[in-house]
């Protein structure tokens, strides 16, 4: 059967679906009903609509989807064939890569950060998981339960967070990845309100400074770690965000890149990933405005929007012993949104 003739099911890419006579029309009659038209799909085209579920955060149901699916097809249920292959990336464990291996993971309760935890602790290593939120942390560490998930509630720009989460590493802490992070309201420098800011910069920056100011030396002592710093597109251009996220995120580079220079002769790696869209962010960000509308015709040209564990495998490769070598990067996980 051609690729064409087939039914819809919910593993048919969103592409699929607008090109569908049907399905498209139900696609664009439900993005009208919430005020927006298919052009909100284009970063997703390669995706399953099955992802969507997870990726929409709470915004499109399982059983939207499967209502979908039931009217596209004329109401005749069609299940999935397990000749039909999910579109889009699919991520592959490489067991044992964190064996004996103590790794602090920020903002671990969701999104990039739970995706890095959960590959972590599935390729053996030990996962000290950094929230603010005890109910979302609970809910990794019930999902992780065959491996080794530390759950530490911690503010990490508060003293008492840092201290609580070196107590939780021990002796040892192998690598560091700095995932947790707040965008901001997309305000041009004039409008950026005392309060967005010192948020912004306290979480982004300055959070991230003190955890891995009390992390060196435990490295430092053992000859050897890996920091990974979570970056972004923000953080090498000036069009992704707004004032108090590209200072904030800039700010990120210039930590790793004197820190990787002071640290490379004493066996310490420190590189960063500079994500572009990922599925976190839907929905994020309402944009209006003189400044907001330059920034939005900016973002015309963003790549197809990414998932969390395509982020995490970058996070991991560079954490793990895979980077041996590697300091200082900035490595641009965006889809190749940074070469245009």
């Amino acid at each position: 059967m051609a690729k064409n003739d087939r039914p819809l099911t919910a593993k048919s890419s969103v592409g699929e679906w607008l090109k569908h006579p049907v399905g498209g029309a139900l696609l664009r009659e439900m993005l009208a009903q919430g005020g927006q038209s298919e052009k909100a799909l284009a970063p997703v085209k390669l995706l399953s609509l099955q992802r969507l579920v997870a990726m929409s955060q709470g915004q499109l149901s399982q059983e939207v989807v499967d209502d979908l699916v039931l009217r596209a097809n004329g109401g005749v249920v069609v299940e999935d064939s397990d000749d039909d292959e999910e579109t889009g990336w699919i991520e592959q464990i490489t067991p044992g890569r964190f064996t004996g291996k103590t790794v602090v993971v920020t903002g671990a309760a969701s999104g990039i950060g739970r995706a890095t935890a959960a590959r972590i602790v599935r390729e053996g290593g030990r996962v000290i998981g950094v929230d603010v939120s005890a109910e979302r942390l609970a809910d990794v560490a019930e999902s992780l339960t065959d491996g080794d998930f530390v759950p530490v509630v911690a503010d990490i720009t508060d003293p008492d967070g840092i201290d609580a989460i070196m107590s939780a590493a021990g002796d040892r802490i192998d690598g560091l990845a700095n995932v947790a992070g707040i965008m901001d309201d997309m305000s041009p420098l004039h409008e950026v309100s005392d309060a967005m800011w010192e948020r912004v910069m306290g979480i982004n920056v300055t959070g991230m400074f003190r955890l891995t100011r009390a992390v060196i030396p435990v490295m430092l002592a053992a000859g050897t770690g890996s920091i990974v710093n979570i970056a972004s597109e923000a953080g090498i251009r000036g069009s992704a965000a707004g004032a108090a996220y590209t200072a904030s995120k800039h700010a990120v580079i210039g930590l790793t890149r004197s820190s990787a220079f002071l640290y490379a002769p004493q066996g310490i790696r420190v590189n960063a990933v500079a994500p572009g869209p990922v599925a976190t962010n839907i929905g994020g960000i309402s944009m209006e405005g003189e400044y907001r509308e330059r920034i939005a015709s900016a973002m015309t040209v963003l790549p197809p929007i990414a998932e969390p564990e395509q982020l995490a495998a970058s996070i991991t490769f560079l954490l793990s012993d895979d980077g041996t070598n590697l300091t200082g990067v900035i490595l641009p996980s965006d889809g190749g949104w940074s070469v245009i």
